[in-house]
């Protein structure tokens, strides 16, 4: 009986091809609106996900809050307090440094260029794994011994040398009123999608390079702020809320004193925004299928119109009212199904296309997919329930006698 019904209702829409595709419109529009926009939001949480990734989802910094109005000289780090927070928290501290930077002029014969300069620590390269293409990578040894050796990305190398390949090279900066002669020892690659260079900034004309962070705290080797990673398998809540606690409590301050930024609550923050806004965005897309149901509504009730005869003829033979009602919900749900399916590979096609052309990883899910064509059915066999209620309803004396 299904295959029956199945059967007649494709038959009926083939009778009306250019009716029965402008019907589907509505839905194949609201369809295609509400997989693209979910896709495009998921897309997005993950990218953005993945650029926490990178940047090191356990990372925290912790400093003297900007609210304290009585900032003494003891709420600066020593690199002495530094290395007690360490052995005090080294089963669960992966990397800890003092967050320095600065910017300053880089000059290579004639050319200068304003760069960046991270101080780092020599296991940073654990936490921030980078790609050396030439070289090596800052060790201990510059460390401790205060070196002026740098190492930096090719893009960098590139913007101040003119080439990738500046191992071995020397230039000069003024960092903190000292003007010295830095060597660079190691030159690594960046490896980033068209989103994140464009949302971290690709370097334009501006350089980034590390040093040790010890050259970053001289002469006085006191800083405002430390930089912790928390090893993978911490409890990162209960590890900073402790690591908060026990700062305060060594310097004599209040845990509420001190202001903690870590990057598990930036992600949440943005994925919880980025969610929101794709949820919102999705629901307004979704008002067209209330349009395209209508849409099915209003053209099933000219069909029903149009096969009065035929609803006379098929209830003088026999067929029931629950007949010619399924009869008509098969159609309708075929009708908005098919708009769904479609809708769903023109969004789908979209968020594809789109993704492909940004060299970015699209995400589409099969559960959003699935939503989509449950619903477009749902809303064919909404939208058609009460044509084919009108349709069995009818008089068979009367079909038969309508012209």
């Amino acid at each position: 009986m299904l295959i029956e019904n199945m059967s007649m209702a494709f038959a009926a829409i083939r009778v009306n091809k250019m009716r029965s595709f402008l019907t589907m419109l509505g839905i194949i529009i609201g369809i295609g609106s509400v997989i693209s926009i979910v896709s495009i939001g998921d897309t997005m949480r993950n990218l953005f996900s993945d650029i926490y990734k990178d940047v090191g989802i356990t990372q925290g910094y912790l400093y003297i809050g900007y609210w304290v109005e009585d900032v003494r000289e003891s709420d600066y780090f020593t690199l002495d307090e530094m290395e007690r927070i360490r052995d005090v928290f080294a089963d669960e501290i992966a990397y800890i440094d003092s967050n320095a930077y600065t910017s300053a002029d880089a000059s290579y014969r004639r050319t200068t260029v304003s760069f960046d300069f991270s101080g780092i620590d020599a296991n940073y390269i654990d936490v921030q794994p980078v790609d050396m293409v030439y070289g090596r990578y800052l060790n201990e040894g510059d460390i401790l011994g205060r070196r002026r050796n740098v190492v930096m990305d090719t893009d960098s190398a590139r913007l101040l040398f003119g080439e990738e390949n500046a191992v071995g090279k020397t230039f000069r900066a003024t960092i903190y009123g000292s003007t010295d002669e830095y060597t660079v020892v190691g030159v690594y690659r960046k490896n980033m999608n068209a989103f994140q260079a464009l949302l971290m900034g690709s370097g334009g004309d501006t350089g980034s390079a590390f040093i040790p962070y010890t050259l970053l705290t001289w002469p006085n080797d006191t800083f405002y702020a430390i930089r912790v990673f928390a090893g993978d398998d911490v409890d990162l809540t209960s590890f900073f809320a402790r690591l908060q606690a026990y700062v305060a409590r060594t310097k004599n301050r209040q845990p509420q004193d001190w202001y903690l930024q870590t990057a598990m609550d930036e992600m949440t923050m943005v994925d919880s925004v980025m969610g929101g806004l794709s949820a919102a965005v999705g629901g307004i897309a979704a008002i067209s299928l209330l349009v395209g149901g209508i849409g099915i509504m209003n053209i099933m009730l000219v069909s029903v119109t149009e096969r009065t005869r035929e609803i006379g003829i098929r209830k003088s033979l026999g067929a029931k009212t629950r007949d010619i009602m399924i009869q008509f919900l098969t159609e309708s749900a075929i009708l908005s199904a098919c708009g769904g399916a479609i809708g769903i590979l023109l969004g789908a096609g979209v968020v594809w296309i789109g993704g492909s052309l940004a060299g970015i990883p699209v995400v589409v899910k099969p559960s959003v997919v699935v939503l989509a064509v449950s619903f477009s059915a749902v809303v064919g066999i909404f939208f058609g329930i009460y044509p084919a209620s009108r349709a069995a309803r009818s008089n068979p004396i009367d079909a038969l006698r309508y012209e």
